[in-house]
Formats: structure tokens, sequence, C-alpha cells
């Protein structure tokens, strides 16, 4: 071939420069990233799972539960509210600047929005509308304060009060992001549903615990045996078509038991720098939400 050398070199540099994008950027990003802090309380973040949720992250992975679940919670944006938080002495004032700030508002819903402060009066606008505001309420003698709200549709189901970050799956190998959801996002859902209890019913027969799941159940993991004296303490609490026959008690086995111990530990419940909660501007808690969307369907919660 009388370009045997270009074909040669072109195909090296094709592959190096495949490396470099899928292997080494990716380990400059996150190889090397260790422990980090909680905000404010400054308490390290991630610690590694219990020795049982680490056998369970292990079952988790053998069955498959990654094709139908993620564990990435997505942030779409940041918005901004206005919250009034004292009304001052100025009333007339206070009622001009909240009319000012929103044109639409007469001056008896004005005088009622005056009552039983503090109370959001702008939700999700942008950081100019809410510093405008912020300024035109606290130039009347108001006190009125911002605060930065994450939104996204995952956040906004309850799926979780920030968006997921590398550090929250520094000590899992290997990482199970997840590519499907035809059941919900389970980055937090040990928070949503802290009850191993439960979590083992809605492994045996996931229909006992969620109406019109389509999860499949696990009975493998689980053991159906012959009630001896009072009965095992780990059998599950069954009733209707699942339990079974009388003289009967289902217990679950160490897999089981692990794999539930890992469904708990799955909590990203801890504020980061790169992924705060959603927090007031001068770093006090956020304003509760208000509009939670339901769950998707799938099983979990």
């Amino acid at each position: 071939m009388r370009h045997g050398a270009l074909v040669y070199l072109g195909a090296f540099f094709a592959l190096a420069l495949s490396w470099t994008g899928f292997v080494l950027t990716p380990q400059m990003q996150v190889g090397q990233m260790v422990a980090t802090n909680t905000v404010p309380a400054g308490a390290r973040y991630p610690v590694a799972r219990p020795g049982l949720a680490q056998q369970g992250l292990q079952v988790y992975r053998a069955n498959g539960c990654a094709y139908c679940h993620s564990q990435q919670v997505w942030q779409q944006g940041t918005v901004f509210d206005v919250m009034l938080t004292d009304g001052g002495t100025n009333q007339p004032g206070v009622v001009a600047a909240l009319q000012a700030v929103m044109p639409r508002l007469s001056r008896p819903e004005a005088l009622q929005l005056l009552e039983g402060l503090p109370k959001p009066v702008l939700r999700g606008v942008s950081r100019e509308e809410a510093e405008s505001a912020v300024k035109k309420l606290t130039t009347s003698g108001a006190k009125a304060t911002l605060w930065i709200e994450a939104v996204g549709p995952d956040l906004a189901r309850g799926w979780g009060k920030r968006r997921s970050v590398p550090e929250d799956f520094l000590y899992d190998y290997p990482v199970l992001l997840g590519a499907q959801r035809v059941g919900p996002d389970l980055a937090d859902v040990g928070v949503r549903q802290p009850d191993v209890g439960w979590h083992l019913r809605h492994l045996y027969a996931p229909a006992s615990v969620v109406t019109g799941s389509v999860m499949p159940g696990y009975p493998y993991l689980f053991e159906k045996r012959r009630v001896v004296g009072a009965g095992s303490a780990d059998a599950l609490a069954l009733s209707g078509d699942h339990a079974p026959e009388v003289g009967y008690e289902v217990v679950p086995k160490p897999e089981a038991k692990a794999l539930a111990a890992y469904l708990v530990s799955l909590r990203a419940d801890a504020p980061l720098f790169t992924a705060p909660f959603s927090v007031g501007a001068s770093g006090g808690p956020a304003a509760p939400a208000t509009n939670a969307a339901p769950t998707a369907g799938g099983g979990v919660p």
C-alpha cells in the first residue's frame, strides 16, 4: 500500500482520541474524587454502606434491578421565589410595593397577604425579577428574601431533594446508574421508604403494597415453610391473596434481607456544595414544596 503509514497513523489517532474521551477524561474528572463535606454541618459525605447493604448491591445487580430502575435524579435548572418575612410598619407603602410587584393584586388581597407572614409573594421567577421585587419591598419598609429553588420533573415527583452527583457513588462498585425507568428512580428511595419490612413485602409480592404494580415478584428470595411454635420473627406480614395458606409463613432468605438493606441505604439526603438543597439566599432552609407531582408507576414510591 502506498499510503499504509497514513492509514496506520489515522487509525492510531482515532483510537487514541476515543481512549482519551471515554477513559482518560472521565478518570481525570471523577477518578480522583474523595469524600466531600455537607453544608452547613461540614460532615463527611459519603460514608461506606454497611456490610449487609454492600452485599445487597450485588443482589440488586444479579437480579437486573438496574434494567428497570435508575439511580440518578436530574435537575433542569434553578428558579427563585420571593418570601415576604415581615410587613414592617408602613402598611400603605408595603401594599403599594406589593401591587407594583404583582400588578393584578387588589388592595384587599395585598392586605390579606400581610397576615400570617412569612409567605411567598412570587414563585418560580428569574433572578432579575426576584431581586427587583425584593428591592421594591425592602424600600417600602418590609423585609423580603430570595429563595433559590432547584427544579425539574424528578424533584417535583419527590424522587430527591437535589440532583445526583458523582460523590453519591464514591463507595459503590459497580455503579448502577441505570438507563430506563420502567419504575421510579431509586437514588433516594431509602428516604422515601425507610421501612425494611415494606421493601421485603414489595420484593415478594409488589402488588401487595403498590396497587397495579407492574414489577415482577422475587419469591425465590424467600422461603415458604411450616410455622413452628410461635413462628419466625422475620415472617412477612402478608394478607389477602398474597398470604400463604394456613399453617405456613414466608421468611426472607439472606439475599432478600441484603437487598432490602441496600435499598434502605439509598439516601441522597446530604446537601453538598456542588448540589445544595433549595435554600434561602441567606443560607436558610428551603420553603416547603407545595406542588409535588405523583410518582411514576413500577412499584416503589
